[in-house]
């Protein structure tokens, strides 16, 4: 082995770290079978990335938790999600599959949903050429008004199907709704299930029976118990956050308690990388967004907003370092972001920096990112870069 060969293989530390917790995950996926019942399937939701978490590191422990069903947005994140399975499970496309993709999904057993009736034909001549059937979940829509098969192209989805049953599988009957996590949107909701409902007595009449009954994602599955049916698409309950404040309070209320069941699975970390002080009149970072009203004491912490931390936190960000909360101060760069530590003398260089997670007695949450911005606590994970690694830990 050569020298280089040698510094290559070395453990290289990165500028920041996301831990995924295995313990965590099995507490949550414990809480939610047990929450929805034995007849309930789980399909985990790992689109954008495992919501961040990473579909590579994702998967594999979600698998060791049971879990046998994962829904993904585009096909590319399903061939992702199919390399890192150590078993056989069920890979279900809820949104984008290009037609020319179609033998790709069909030919890797992929289940994917139908929401325009154009698609079916082209199903049909790729099933020929693969000599597979086409594993489809009908969508429809109910009133979200985004993608879903109108009654008028249900009918002619329907007549298609009745005319070239030897190339489809009709695995599932789905819907989305529009906002489950606020109570605002609760007479749309009920119009919805009833619009689902219908529906499907209808196809049945038609002779089709799909072989699920699938509507609830996170949300709905806690305000909406009913729409649970036969699978809950589950994503960002899983990873240990509740959709909505509104939806904690439901379930809390719901259920007399007022304990959190549900664990964060991700901590992100850094390090210090340069402390230096700061006399009293001085500007901290770019421009003049913060003057120093005293002499200051200053670490550098190599993040920024091309790592996933938002430039809006400029001046209001928090973070943990030595078992205290820190404000970051001055603009967030591309790269680096600067936090106070006057009055922690003992920080030294290389000490962990925790942007989410929990040092000693104190956490920082993703919804503290979104008090200080106007980001949702999906888009704060989804938005976490993939190069960031991603560490599996007990």
């Amino acid at each position: 082995m050569t020298k280089r060969t040698k510094i290559q293989n070395k453990l290289m530390h990165y500028p920041s770290v996301i831990e995924l917790s295995k313990s965590a995950l099995e507490n949550n996926f414990r809480f939610l079978h047990d929450y929805y019942g034995e007849d309930v399937r789980i399909s985990s939701v790992v689109k954008a990335n495992a919501y961040g978490h990473g579909i590579r590191e994702f998967v594999p422990i979600a698998e060791s938790c049971g879990i046998d069903h994962f829904s993904v947005f585009s096909l590319d994140e399903a061939m992702q999600v199919r390399s890192a399975l150590k078993n056989h499970a069920d890979v279900m496309v809820m949104g984008w599959v290009d037609p020319a993709d179609l033998e790709i999904a069909i030919a890797e057993e992929f289940e994917f949903f139908v929401f325009e009736p154009d698609v079916l034909p082209l199903a049909v001549e790729a099933s020929k050429k693969i000599g597979k059937k086409a594993k489809i979940h009908l969508e429809i829509e109910t009133g979200m008004n985004r993608t879903g098969l109108t009654p008028v192209e249900l009918k002619q989805s329907v007549k298609i199907l009745k005319q070239n049953p030897e190339h489809f599988i009709i695995r599932g009957l789905c819907t989305h709704y529009a906002g489950a996590e606020s109570i605002s949107n609760y007479f749309r909701i009920q119009k919805q299930v009833k619009n689902y409902n219908r529906t499907y007595k209808w196809l049945a009449r038609q002779g089709i029976v799909p072989d699920i009954m699938h509507t609830a994602c996170s949300a709905a599955s806690v305000a909406y118990p009913k729409t649970r049916m036969d699978m809950v698409r589950v994503g960002i309950l899983q990873y240990g956050f509740w959709p909505s404040p509104e939806t904690f309070i439901y379930y809390t209320h719901g259920n007399h308690t007022n304990h959190n069941p549900l664990s964060h699975v991700i901590s992100w970390k850094s390090s210090v990388m340069s402390i230096k002080r700061v006399k009293s009149g001085e500007f901290v970072s770019y421009g003049t967004t913060y003057l120093a009203k005293e002499d200051m004491r200053i670490a550098i912490v190599p993040a920024g907003y091309s790592t996933g931390y938002s430039r809006s936190l400029s001046n209001q960000g928090r973070v943990l370092i030595r078992g205290h909360r820190v404000g970051v101060v001055g603009m967030v760069n591309m790269n680096m972001l600067v936090i106070d530590i006057t009055g922690i003398e003992e920080v030294q260089l290389g000490d962990e920096v925790v942007f989410i997670g929990c040092q000693g007695d104190q956490e920082i949450t993703v919804a503290s990112f979104v008090e200080f911005s106007d980001q949702l606590n999906y888009e704060v994970l989804a938005r976490l870069p993939q190069n960031i690694p991603r560490i599996v830990v007990d």
